[in-house]
């Protein structure tokens, strides 16, 4: 059998303030997850997604580093249409995450944005235009 991929995880400085950025993109996470040092969650389609302190990181990967320069993954949320990527844009800055990139029309035929989780992934928002 080859390899298939199971798990996306993303390693974070505050597993508090990373879930409540993901819940507002309607991940269902529960509140004592907060307090766990790695949480994951199965979404739809049996694909895993899971955070992971840097602590855990660095108890198997003690010279663990986060990456500089810019990222190097990104993860992209469907929306149900171009005006729900405006609105979840706007919300999620409303509530103090950063926005790295408005809410604009890309070539390919998408209402495209990009937010930064807390601890600075690139986070797309998207939905078919037209």
């Amino acid at each position: 059998m080859k390899p298939r991929l199971d798990l996306i995880g993303i390693v974070v400085q505050d597993m508090a303030r990373s879930l409540a950025f993901y819940r507002e993109l309607g991940l269902e996470l529960p509140p004592q997850a907060d307090a766990e040092p790695h949480v994951e969650t199965t979404l739809p389609g049996g694909l895993r997604l899971a955070w992971d302190t840097v602590e855990v990181v660095r108890s198997f990967d003690p010279d663990w580093q986060p990456p500089s320069g810019g990222h190097r993954m990104g993860l992209a949320f469907l929306c149900e249409s171009p005006a729900r990527v405006d609105a979840a844009y706007e919300r999620l800055v409303s509530l103090g995450y950063h926005g790295h990139r408005p809410p604009w029309d890309a070539f390919w035929g998408q209402r495209y944005a990009v937010v930064h989780d807390p601890d600075g992934n690139g986070v797309d928002l998207f939905a078919p235009n037209g």
